[in-house]
């Protein structure tokens, strides 16, 4: 059986996947695939050999002791990379050289020089490479997106984020190497307004870090950055998390010219006058497997994807310049 459309990447079906991690995502992705007939899933590696043997006795998987040996299997097509920032690229590039697609969670890389090579690899070697921004079908993104046209014209807005962790876990993501800069790592938070807004013209930011006893790890941290838009709109995006939080806090709001958007969690207000119309605000529940089906539907039939690589990478470059900022204490300007 081959895809209805395979000029573009000329993909048989089913689809051969093998993953990259053993987490929750990869879980996710998992039971996904295992759902969907156009997909084989045959494979996976991953970096503790308990959760790995586990990963694949709940999901019926061969085990392969090393990313390496998982990439180089001739009998793959694509393979999903779902483990730690920092090895995000040199998996991809090794996937993308032996002429496999490749699904990758944000961030591609760490480093905007790094993955603008990839996503120019991806198009040399004729393979799709998907970068997962699953916050683009989530719910709140759609619902804002969806109600920008009644508040006019859009001069400020604001997303503070907070994660209470008491105590912080001694884990990946909690560490300076392996995760990256916090923003970088939650590159949602930028994604969320570049994709609603579009081109940044200033990055301002200051950061915040509290030490863990062990070395490289951290127990805490905090990220303020202020976006200037070429529209003229000034964002703020707050992000922190960690174990100095003692509330959660998932807040975002956008002011126009003729009213506000409020949103709370998962509930949304739209402010105008004298009155406040409350929102119906999508679930965020099943987004992994919506974002796995999307990219078999792209792999069979050619439907373009919700996201573009380039896009990420626009996410990524305000990341860093993000970064530059907290370091060098200057405004950083594109």
């Amino acid at each position: 059986m081959t895809n209805k459309n395979s000029a573009e990447f000329s993909t048989k079906l089913p689809i051969k996947v093998g993953i990259v991690g053993t987490g929750y995502v990869a879980q996710r992705r998992a039971e996904a695939l295992r759902s969907d007939d156009r997909a084989q899933l045959l494979c996976a590696s991953g970096n503790t050999p308990e959760n790995l043997i586990a990963f694949c006795e709940t999901n019926s998987l061969s085990p392969v002791e090393s990313w390496q040996k998982l990439v180089n299997q001739p009998d793959l097509d694509l393979v999903i990379i779902s483990n730690i920032n920092r090895d995000r690229a040199a998996i991809v590039r090794a996937v993308l050289e032996s002429s496999k697609h490749a699904i990758v969670e944000y961030p591609l890389a760490l480093n905007p020089t790094e993955a603008e090579e990839l996503i120019n690899l991806a198009k040399t070697k004729g393979k799709l490479l998907h970068v997962e921004h699953i916050e683009l079908l989530g719910g709140l993104h759609q619902a804002m997106g969806q109600y920008l046209p009644e508040i006019g014209n859009v001069f400020y807005a604001r997303y503070a984020t907070i994660k209470s962790q008491r105590p912080a876990p001694l884990h990946w993501n909690y560490n300076y190497q392996m995760c990256g800069f916090p923003l970088t790592a939650a590159l949602s938070r930028i994604h969320r307004f570049t994709d609603l807004f579009g081109t940044v013209t200033s990055v301002a930011c200051q950061s915040r870090f509290w030490d863990a006893p062990e070395s490289g790890y951290y127990i805490a941290c905090l990220c303020n950055a202020q976006l200037r838009f070429n529209s003229g709109l000034i964002a703020d995006i707050t992000y922190g998390k960690g174990e100095v939080f003692w509330q959660n806090c998932r807040h975002f709001e956008i002011h126009g010219d003729r009213g506000t958007l409020i949103f709370e969690g998962e509930k949304g207000t739209l402010v105008r006058e004298k009155e406040k119309i409350p929102l119906e605000v999508g679930s965020r529940r099943g987004l992994l497997a919506k974002d796995t089906k999307l990219v078999l539907d792209r792999l069979e039939t050619g439907q373009p994807l919700y996201v573009t690589p380039t896009a990420s990478l626009y996410a990524l470059k305000v990341a860093d310049a993000a970064d530059r900022a907290a370091r060098t204490g200057t405004i950083v300007k594109f």
